[in-house]
């Protein structure tokens, strides 16, 4: 998976990792010429007394060192850009992918884990493009161009390169081996704290409210501890390797100074060519610590890239038709068609034989008792869900053949919990439709009932919302969302009990506005009240996932026992 998301997206920017490509390979040929260089400085300049013949070199020396500089700052320039831009593209691609996600994904996957593949994850891949597009040459060309250049220099201490290089790479395998799998245990310890510091944060209120900081703190100081745990074992084998890395090093200059020296006082070797062989070996080293740093990355970004593999892969519940219909033949109509649903996993069905329909302009209410499947039943109108058996019809049109971008355009939705966005009012408001006008805000928020305290806020419509309307009240939220969805100027609004934090006066206001002002709307209302859609002009009940009657307010009082019971429970006998 990795290798095939670094191809996919570096493939994109060939043209910079060929330039890296090149100045890399000019700055790892520098490197591996400056030695050569000082050993005849010290050789044939020095030993000789050759001012002019050091003068020469040394200024050779420097030149190949500003241009070794020169490359490595361009090659890294570019390895910067190529890694930066696949980081930006990936994002861009999981983000598109999470938006086109049913609620069926988003649970499969968790919003805290979407969000740290989409960080944490995509950050270590691109680390790994960073890094490895830099060393991919350097370290290879350091490493057996160094064994090469040794060899060429002294052939008589080849020997200490055959005994140190294993012993570096058996210690920079047994470490690696060992991390493979903590860096996946930390990934996976990584979402669990952003799980719980997500549902604390955004049950901050329930927390307080059944005094349960104490015991969250503890949830999280678990989840904390245990990612710090794997982070601390994975840190020890940091520790443990460069230091194991750096004795073999020392060991072997020091055999070199050893044994080198045994050969320069029997004259068979010069004191350069002990100096160059010495920055050899030192380069061949490099070149392996290099390639084991690369390697201690490629497990890490294996495992990130796996993870963002599976969202960029995730086979989608809601696929979208290629030749979708925009143009829907009866606009406003929604329509039932002995529709099932039944959750993933699920034993057995929540909805099963629902069939109604809705004309347009008409207000078609649906009442139940809690888990009836009420919620679910107005999810599968806009698709956020899709049906398992039979057919939802939106506009005299199966909503799964329909284009999804031309479906959601004819439908407003009130959700059950209203979501606000950090901006201002009139951003929120224009969420439903960016081009609409001051005009047509402030009406919107006179069907909504929201113009009194609106305007009753600092600055009016570019008053301030904080993230998820949690600086307004509970019926401010839910005045403002419908004000949304009327400013979408849809077909069809579908509330999900959208006014169960409505005072019964604001209540009773907001529906004769909306019945009076937007007559030709379809609506289509979940409702706890009963006082809410007496005026409904048919109402569905449903029992257990299974719609029971349908019919008038007062159909259903004489023919439907659950209506009757629900409007006795709430209006009295009498009602």
């Amino acid at each position: 998976m990795l290798g095939k998301i670094l191809f996919r997206y570096l493939k994109r920017y060939k043209w910079l990792l060929l330039g890296v490509l090149v100045f890399q390979f000019g700055s790892a040929f520098a490197s591996l010429y400056l030695p050569r260089l000082n050993a005849d400085i010290i050789d044939k300049g020095v030993a000789n007394a050759d001012t002019a013949y050091i003068w020469s070199h040394g200024g050779l020396m420097l030149a190949v060192s500003l241009g070794q500089i020169i490359a490595s700052v361009i090659a890294t320039y570019f390895a910067a850009r190529a890694a930066m831009g696949l980081g930006r593209d990936i994002r861009a691609d999981v983000f598109s992918r999470v938006s086109g996600f049913s609620e069926r994904e988003v649970s499969q996957f968790g919003a805290g884990s979407l969000i740290t593949r989409n960080t944490n994850d995509v950050q270590q891949v691109q680390m790994l493009a960073m890094m490895g597009s830099t060393m991919f040459i350097t370290a290879p060309l350091l490493a057996i161009g160094g064994i090469i250049m040794a060899l060429q220099t002294n052939l008589g201490l080849s020997w200490l390169i055959a005994v140190s290089v294993p012993a570096l790479l058996i210690v920079a395998g047994i470490i690696i081996g060992r991390m493979v799998p903590l860096f996946r245990s930390y990934q996976g310890k990584l979402d669990n704290v952003n799980r719980i510091m997500r549902e604390q944060l955004t049950g901050v209120r329930v927390v307080r409210a059944f005094v349960r900081e104490r015991i969250e703190e503890e949830r999280f100081r678990g989840a904390n501890t245990d990612i710090m745990v794997v982070g601390r074992n994975v840190g020890s084998l940091f520790v443990l390797l460069f230091p194991l890395f750096m004795l073999i090093l020392n060991v072997t200059i020091v055999g070199v100074i050893w044994f080198g020296g045994i050969e320069v006082n029997n004259g068979t070797v010069e004191v350069g060519t002990l100096f160059a062989f010495m920055q050899y070996i030192g380069q061949i080293m490099m070149g392996i610590i290099m390639s084991s740093f690369m390697a201690m990355m490629i497990p890490r970004a294996a495992v990130s890239a796996e993870r963002v593999g599976e969202v960029l892969d995730a086979e989608q519940s809601m696929t979208r038709p290629e030749n979708g219909v925009t143009t829907f033949p009866v606009p406003g109509a929604v329509a039932f068609d002995d529709v099932s649903f039944t959750y993933p996993g699920a034993e057995s069905p929540v909805l099963h034989g629902i069939s109604f329909a809705a004309e347009p302009g008409e207000t078609v209410a649906i009442v139940g008792s809690t888990g009836a499947g009420k919620t679910t039943l107005i999810s599968l109108i806009p698709r956020l869900f899709d049906v398992t058996g039979g057919a939802a019809f939106v506009g005299g049109t199966d909503v799964r053949e329909a284009d999804v971008d031309a479906l959601w355009k004819s439908i407003g939705l009130v959700p059950q919990r209203p979501f606000l966005f950090s901006g201002t009012v009139a951003s929120n408001l224009r969420y439903g439709r960016e081009e609409a006008t001051d005009e047509e805000l402030w009406a919107a928020l006179d069907i909504a009932q929201g113009r009194d305290f609106v305007s009753e806020m600092p600055n009016g419509l570019d008053s301030t919302i904080a993230q998820g309307g949690t600086n307004v009240s509970g019926g401010q939220r839910q005045r403002l969302a419908i004000a949304r969805a009327i400013v979408h100027q849809p077909e069809i609004l579908v509330f999900d009990d959208s006014f169960s934090a409505l005072d019964l006066t604001t209540d009773a206001r907001l529906r004769q506005a909306l019945w009076r002002e937007l007559p030709h709307v379809t609506k289509i209302v979940v409702a706890q009240r009963v006082s809410t859609i007496t005026d409904a002009d048919r109402i569905v009940v449903l029992e257990g996932g299974t719609m029971v009657a349908v019919g008038t307010h007062e159909q259903l009082l004489e023919t439907s026992d659950t209506y009757r019971e629900i409007v006795e429970s709430q209006l009295g006998v009498d009602a």
